[in-house]
């Protein structure tokens, strides 16, 4: 039987026969199963790569490295040609290892039912029931927002009634914020229900403008009749449809049609939103959870080859957070199947950056729903994420402070933010070891090698032996709480350790606020960005508040030591004394007559306590 070592080296000599031209590889597992698609420029350098080191593979490569038996290869005229064959592979035989989006999408249609009073609703599926139905539609959100503000627009009930009703009822809340006009109650006629109907399929069908246009002509020939009411009632639904014209436009586009991706990512997850807009406005939203993508550029090249394979409409323009990889041959491939000229952009400011919050914004709520965490705090963990040039989101944040007085009682804390929370059972303190005096650069190095080592030390364990949690695990970032002379001291010890975990260090200001990041590239201002610098400040003020807090608890041992070794002098007393004076240096330097004046002190104590320190002074 093969072993793995004799099946790798079999592959990596069938791959080193490959030609030196573009192509399509295909992954076959024992079964003969393809599991994974690819394209390549030069199939032998890209195939044989699967099967030298795995140094530089991801783990979902080295998994499916692992379970390959066999590959195939077709070759291509160009690195294009591979391209659209790949798309036309993967989604032929959906392969195991390949980033795959499910296309749940269906029709829906607006239906008007056929009724004394009829209804208006959205529904998922065409009926034999006589109804009049509108669509089909693919975007499910575009319908339900439309019929729910159409219903609010020309005041038709939301509720589950049948008219007429039997007897009048009590008017609804919708009836008294003026979005029903409760025909349950008899506040209107059946004539006019039903002209509010006829208006609403004219708006559903025609547009806003035509259906204004219409209504101002119907309004002004009431006024002149002397019909004041529904002169009235028709000027507030003109007001409505504009108003909701306008909102429309809140949401909308500088660009008139673009597609507009953002990616969102956990330990575990990750989830693609999409935001779609027609003619200048929303028309449509999307998201797709998928497995945590361990290379976030080829990650969103398979993203977006798979949607806009599953999708007919293919816009001039994508906004997105990233470019994806190989983005100009994906550029040129949907130009193809659109026609024209199709270009990414990554918006730095203005409108289409707003826009690009927006989807993100959706992605990291769609996320956090399926994780159970809050979406502020995806949000806060992505935005930071891009912030410092992060792969992906760090959910495991390690941060440390030094505290000292004068160079005296040396301490260190070390605070863990897990999914933007403290998670205080890994909280650590250290006492600085290694010197005497004030050097937060050498204490910084001191505490971080000493941290690094007990992570060493704990991986070391046999297995099945318990580990400390606070030790064993790296982090995804390190910040600490000092600037760039801190960061480089750490940097050196962690290079020295073979440990890779980024390094940033908290500014603060004059005021002993967070000002700044900095890094390697020097500093990094968070002040505009409102949820990575709140997260940031909540972790410097912890681990400063945990690290004074030992130092505190250090110096009042070491205070009340030195006090208890005087006769006559317990606890209690010193601490009257220390409460008093504030610190030991002020005792030493009290007279009798001011030790005495303390509670609990008497005359005799006093004395005792001025001859200690004065005689220590002689």
């Amino acid at each position: 039987m093969e072993t793995d070592v004799e099946r790798v080296k079999r592959l990596r000599s069938k791959s080193m026969s490959l030609p030196l031209r573009p192509g399509v590889y295909l992954m076959k597992d024992k079964q003969g199963t393809i599991i994974y698609v690819g394209k390549a420029k030069a199939l032998k350098n890209r195939v044989s790569s699967y099967f030298g080191s795995h140094y530089n593979h991801t783990k979902k490569v080295i998994r499916m490295v692992e379970n390959v038996e066999d590959f195939d290869y077709i070759v291509t005229d160009s690195e294009f040609e591979a391209l659209v064959l790949e798309c036309s592979l993967i989604k032929q035989y959906s392969p195991k290892y390949n980033i795959l989006l499910k296309d749940d999408k269906g029709y829906h249609y607006v239906r008007i039912t056929k009724e004394p009073w009829p209804r208006i609703d959205a529904v998922m599926q065409l009926n034999d029931d006589g109804s009049e139905y509108i669509g089909p539609y693919t975007s499910s959100f575009a319908v339900r927002q439309t019929v729910e503000q159409v219903k609010k627009i020309f005041k038709l009930p939301q509720c589950g009634k049948t008219f007429p009703v039997p007897h009048k009822q009590r008017p609804c809340l919708n009836f008294h914020i003026s979005q029903c006009a409760a025909p349950c109650a008899g506040k209107i006629s059946h004539r006019d229900y039903l002209d509010s109907v006829n208006q609403a399929i004219e708006f559903l069908k025609g547009g806003s403008d035509a259906l204004v246009k219409s209504m101002q002509e119907e309004m002004e020939a009431a006024a002149e009749n002397l019909e004041f009411e529904k002169a009235a009632a028709l000027r507030d639904k003109i007001n409505a449809v504009t108003k909701f014209g306008e909102k429309q436009k809140v949401v909308s586009a500088d660009v008139a049609e673009q597609d507009v991706f953002a990616l969102s990512q956990t330990a575990d997850k990750a989830c693609l939103a999409v935001l779609r807009f027609f003619a200048g406005r929303l028309c449509d939203t999307e998201h797709f959870l998928i497995e945590n993508p361990e290379d976030p550029a080829q990650a969103r090249y398979e993203l977006l080859m798979r949607y806009y394979s599953m999708r007919e409409r293919i816009p001039p323009r994508i906004l997105i957070d990233s470019l994806p990889a190989d983005c100009d041959l994906l550029s040129e491939w949907l130009s193809g199947k659109l026609g024209k000229k199709v270009s990414f952009a990554v918006p730095q400011r203005g409108g289409q950056l707003k826009l690009l919050e927006m989807c993100r914004s959706n992605a990291a709520e769609k996320l956090a729903l399926s994780v159970g965490r809050r979406g502020a705090d995806t949000q806060a963990l992505d935005e930071l994420a891009r912030l410092l040039g992060l792969e992906k989101a760090p959910e495991y944040i390690e941060s440390y402070d030094i505290s000292h007085t004068a160079g005296t009682e040396n301490v260190a804390g070390m605070v863990v933010f897990k999914n933007a929370h403290p998670y205080k059972a890994a909280y650590k303190r250290f006492k600085i070891k290694g010197f005497d005096g004030q050097d937060d650069c050498a204490s910084m190095a001191e505490v971080l090698e000493r941290r690094f080592r007990h992570y060493l030390e704990e991986n070391a364990k046999p297995e099945g032996e318990k580990r400390d949690e606070g030790f064993a695990r790296l982090p995804d970032l390190i910040l600490l709480d000092g600037a760039q002379m801190q960061v480089n001291a750490v940097k050196a010890v962690l290079i020295q350790l073979g440990i890779d975990v980024p390094v940033f260090g908290m500014v603060k200001d004059s005021s002993h606020r967070t000002r700044a990041i900095t890094g390697d590239g020097g500093e990094i201002s968070i002040n505009s960005k409102r949820s990575a610098f709140t997260l940031v400040s909540t972790i410097q003020e912890e681990v400063h508040r945990f690290a004074i807090e030992y130092h505190r608890k250090r110096r009042s041992a070491g205070i009340s030591t030195t006090l208890v070794q005087i006769e006559g002098v317990g606890k209690k007393r010193a601490a009257a004394l220390m409460k008093e004076f504030k610190s030991v240096s002020a005792i030493s330097k009290a007279s009798v007559e001011q030790l005495s004046a303390v509670k609990g002190v008497d005359k005799r104590t006093a004395q005792t306590v001025y001859n200690h320190f004065n005689s220590q002074k002689e």
